[in-house]
């Protein structure tokens, strides 16, 4: 199924889809992105993409306090300044490993997200080794036969994915470089 994501209905149907565990295709503050609500969707994802399960995706939650949730590390105020946005932050978890969230900075994105009530995962609509798809037309054409909604917001030919953060240790790094430019005096270093 294809929604636009001018619809008025959107928000609500991504939401119900994403809660009944279904895969969805969805348009993101940086590039699309095959989503599904967390740990239920990882499998599906995976098989959509024919990825390395030893990889783990990107969870979008929809606020920044949500992060205190998932870990009990205590993240610099400057890098959380830059959330809503398109920074993915990497925090130590619960159960000693890591876990990579990013608070969106698409309205209607954080909209799906509260309505789900739950992270949801987001990893870049492409096979494994290939380019993110950009195009909503070769979204549609590779997997509208795999994935359960497409939400159609056109074509982002010139999207960016995340600039991702490792927050694990006292000096904070850039993994990936990406649609936003973090200077290294946010990162802890001289």
């Amino acid at each position: 199924m294809v929604i636009s994501r001018k619809s008025s209905e959107s928000v609500e149907c991504t939401a119900r889809f994403l809660r009944e565990g279904k895969l969805v295709i969805l348009p993101t503050d940086t590039i699309y992105g095959f989503s599904g609500i967390v740990p239920d969707a990882n499998q599906r994802i995976i098989s959509a993409k024919g990825r390395d399960e030893g990889k783990p995706f990107i969870q979008l939650i929809a606020n920044a306090e949500e992060l205190t949730l998932h870990t009990k590390d205590a993240i610099r105020p400057e890098i959380l300044a830059l959330w809503p946005g398109a920074v993915t932050i990497i925090v130590r978890n619960s159960d000693g490993g890591t876990t990579a969230y990013r608070c969106p900075g698409d309205e209607w994105l954080r909209a799906v997200l509260i309505q789900t009530g739950a992270p949801v995962y987001s990893t870049s609509v492409n096979r494994a080794g290939e380019a993110p798809l950009r195009l909503i037309g070769d979204i549609i054409a590779q997997f509208g036969g795999i994935a359960d909604l497409i939400v159609d917001d056109g074509d982002h030919p010139d999207a960016a994915a995340s600039t991702i953060v490792d927050a694990t240790s006292d000096i904070y790094r850039i993994i990936r470089q990406g649609a936003v430019s973090v200077p290294d005096s946010l990162l802890g270093k001289q």
